[in-house]
């Protein structure tokens, strides 16, 4: 159930293509099929970093049970290199943040991922 939102202050030309190469990229990334994976990549000219509209990003990944301190840092690898290939923003211009909500605050199909996985 992965869902990665990407902000970037960088103009994006060609969206569908993107998100769907951004898909498969997270999916690799995060050994998730990519039929479980959302992402959404959105263009914010407001976006600031360090107090300068210079490029950058800030990158929320939420994924249940596959986040961790030693892991994460595979996948900062390879999302933020994805980002300065695509837009050309270094990887010091933006964060990643990571969250594991829990199975029991994450809602699917009417219900919980915590009633999900109990069946």
């Amino acid at each position: 159930m992965p869902y990665l939102e990407l902000l970037v202050n960088v103009p994006v030309h060609d969206e569908t293509e993107l998100a769907l190469e951004f898909s498969k990229v997270a999916a690799r990334a995060l050994s998730k099929p990519e039929s479980y994976i959302t992402v959404s990549i959105t263009f914010n000219k407001t976006l600031t970093f360090g107090g300068t509209l210079e490029p950058a990003f800030a990158l929320r990944v939420v994924s249940l049970d596959n986040l961790s301190p030693s892991l994460n840092e595979g996948y900062s690898k390879i999302l933020s290199e994805f980002i300065t290939s695509k837009f050309g923003i270094p990887n010091d211009r933006g964060y990643i943040n990571f969250d594991d909500p829990g199975r029991g605050y994450l809602g699917f199909k009417g219900t919980t991922f915590d009633t999900i996985f109990a069946k």
